[in-house]
C-alpha cells in the first residue's frame, strides 16, 4: 500500500482546482488590470520612495552631518537599517533552498514571493553603505582593483569588506535561483499571451523553454545545485554581518555568540516579513486557495522557534557579561536594560521574545489577523534589536566626558522610510509582471496535496486502489499445466500403439 503522504495532512491547494484553473488564476494578476487596492498601496509606496530619494540627494549634496551622528556615535541608523534589511533577505533563500533540499511540499506556493523579497531587500541593504560613504561616486575604492593612487589598497582584514563579498555572492546566487524557477512560468505566460509584444518579451525571458523532458531534467539538476550552494550562504551572510561587531573590542559587541544569534534573528525577521507580504498578497491578488492557513501556520511555527532561540541568546549575553567579571561588559548590559535607552531594550524584549510565544496556541497561529499583527511586531522588534546593539553600546564608552545621546534627524528617518517605500514599489511591480506562485511546482503536488484528490481518496476508502496497478488475474500454475500436457501426450501415444 503506497501512500503519497500522511492522511492527517490538510490539502495545500484548496478548492476544486484543475490544472487549467491553476494556470488561469496564477496568470490573472499579470494579464488583467490592477485593482483599486493595488493602486492605493502602490501610490503610498511611491510617495515614501520619492521622499526617501529626496533625503538621499540632500545627504549626498550636503554631507553626513545632516544625520544625527556625533563623535561618540559615528554609526547609528544607517548600519541598523543595513543589518535589518540583510536579515529580512534571509528567509527567501532559506525557504527555497533549504526546504527544497528537505523536499518540503509547503514551500511550493510561497517560495517565489520569498525569493523576490530576498532580492529586493538585499538591494535596499546595499544602498546604506554607499550612502554612508558620503561620496558615493568613489564607491569603486572598496573594490580590490589596481589603481592609480599609489599604495591605496583594500583592507582585507576588515569585516566590512567581507560583507561586500558575502552579500554580492548572496545576491547573485539568489537572483539565478529565482530566475531559474521562473522559466516554466514565463513560458506559460508566453504561450497564453495575445499581444505580440507581450509574447515576444516573455519569449525572451523564458530563454526558449519548451517543456521537454530534457528541459525539466536540467531544471531539476540546476535547482538542486543552486540550493546546495545557497544553503551555506544563508548561514554565512549573517554570520559575516555579525563579525562587523564581534571582531571589535567595544563592550557589548565582542561576543562570540553573535554569529548563530544573528542567523536565528535573520531567519526570524525574514519569515515575519514573508508572512506580512503573503497575507497582503493573498488578499490583493485573491490567492487564498494557494496560500492557505496551513502555509501561514507553518511559518508561524518557524517564527516561534527562532524567536525562542533569539530569547536564549539574549539571556546568554547577560549571563556571560555577569560571568566574565569584566566590569565594562557588565556596565554595557546594565546600561542597556536600565539606562536612558531602556525603552528600546524592553521594546526589543517584548516584541522578539514574548510576542512569538503566543504561537504555541493553535487557534492564534491559525488566525490570519493575529499572524499579520505579530509579523509586523516581530520586524519592529528586530529593528530595535539592531538599534540597541549599535547605539547603546556606543553612547557611553570608557570616558564619561564623551558620553552622549543619539537622536535621528528627519533625514535619517526619511531615508529609512524611503527604502521601505522602494521595497514595496519593487514588490508590487513584481506582482504585476511575474507569476507570484510557481504554477509548475504547485501542479506537481496536486495529486498528493490537492483538495479534490483528497476527497476522491476518502470516497474510495482504500487508498491502495488509487495508487496500485489494476487488479490482474493470478498467473496459472505452470507445473500443473506441464504435468497435464505430459499425461495427455502419454495417453495419445498409447492410443496410437493399440491402433
Amino acid at each position: 500500500m503506497s501512500h503519497y503522504e500522511a492522511p492527517i495532512r490538510k490539502p495545500l491547494v484548496t478548492g476544486e482546482k484543475s490544472y487549467h484553473d491553476i494556470s488561469v488564476e496564477i496568470a490573472r494578476p499579470v494579464e488583467g488590470k490592477a485593482n483599486k487596492t493595488w493602486w492605493i498601496v502602490f501610490s503610498i509606496s511611491l510617495i515614501a520612495f520619492l521622499w526617501g530619494l529626496g533625503c538621499i540627494v540632500y545627504t549626498v549634496s550636503t554631507g553626513i552631518g545632516t544625520w544625527g551622528l556625533n563623535k561618540t556615535i559615528g554609526w547609528a541608523w544607517d548600519i541598523t537599517n543595513f543589518v535589518w534589511w540583510v536579515g529580512i533577505g534571509h528567509a527567501g533563500t532559506l525557504i527555497s533552498a533549504v526546504l527544497l533540499l528537505f523536499r518540503q511540499k509547503w514551500r511550493m506556493a510561497i517560495n517565489r514571493s520569498a525569493e523576490a523579497m530576498t532580492i529586493f531587500s538585499v538591494v535596499q541593504a546595499g544602498l546604506f553603505p554607499i550612502i554612508h560613504m558620503g561620496r558615493p561616486w568613489l564607491a569603486y575604492w572598496v573594490l580590490p582593483i589596481p589603481n592609480q593612487y599609489g599604495s591605496l589598497w583594500v583592507n582585507f582584514n576588515s569585516p566590512l569588506l567581507w560583507d561586500v563579498f558575502a552579500i554580492s555572492t548572496y545576491l547573485s546566487v539568489s537572483l539565478v535561483f529565482w530566475w531559474t524557477g521562473l522559466l516554466p512560468d514565463f513560458a506559460m505566460l508566453r504561450d497564453r499571451a495575445v499581444k505580440p509584444f507581450q509574447k515576444h518579451i516573455y519569449g525572451i525571458l523564458s530563454f526558449g523553454w519548451s517543456g521537454r523532458v530534457k528541459d525539466w531534467q536540467r531544471f531539476e539538476e540546476v535547482s538542486l545545485v543552486l540550493a546546495g550552494l545557497a544553503t551555506p550562504l544563508v548561514l554565512s551572510v549573517h554570520t559575516i554581518v555579525s563579525f562587523d561587531f564581534a571582531t571589535s573590542v567595544i563592550p557589548g559587541w565582542h561576543t562570540t555568540i553573535f554569529p548563530p544569534y544573528f542567523v536565528a534573528g535573520a531567519i526570524f525577521s525574514g519569515f515575519a516579513m514573508v508572512n506580512t507580504l503573503l497575507i497582503i498578497m493573498r488578499k490583493v491578488v485573491s490567492l487564498e486557495d494557494y496560500i492557505t492557513i496551513q502555509h501561514i501556520e507553518l511559518m508561524n511555527i518557524v517564527i516561534m522557534i527562532t524567536g525562542s532561540i533569539v530569547g536564549v541568546a539574549y539571556i546568554t549575553e547577560l549571563f556571560m557579561a555577569w560571568y566574565s567579571g569584566v566590569e565594562y561588559e557588565q556596565y554595557a548590559f546594565l546600561n542597556r536594560a536600565t539606562g536612558p535607552y531602556a525603552w528600546a531594550y524592553w521594546a526589543m524584549m517584548t516584541c522578539n521574545v514574548f510576542s512569538p510565544q503566543f504561537m504555541w496556541f493553535p487557534k492564534l497561529r491559525r488566525s490570519i489577523m493575529f499572524s499579520f499583527v505579530i509579523s509586523i511586531v516581530v520586524n519592529i522588534g528586530m529593528w530595535f534589536e539592531r538599534f540597541v546593539i549599535i547605539v547603546t553600546s556606543l553612547h557611553r564608552d570608557y570616558m564619561p566626558s564623551a558620553w552622549t545621546m543619539f537622536s535621528p534627524t528627519f533625514v535619517d528617518i526619511g531615508i529609512y522610510i524611503g527604502t521601505i517605500g522602494f521595497f514595496f514599489v519593487l514588490f508590487l511591480l513584481y506582482a504585476r509582471t511575474f507569476p507570484v506562485i510557481a504554477q509548475a511546482e504547485v501542479k506537481s503536488i496536486m495529486k498528493s496535496s490537492g483538495e479534490q484528490y483528497k476527497k476522491i481518496r476518502e470516497e474510495q476508502g482504500d487508498d491502495a486502489k488509487l495508487y496500485t496497478m489494476p487488479e490482474q488475474k493470478p498467473l496459472p500454475d505452470f507445473k500443473k499445466l506441464i504435468a497435464e500436457a505430459n499425461t495427455t501426450s502419454d495417453s495419445s501415444d498409447a492410443n496410437t500403439k493399440t491402433e
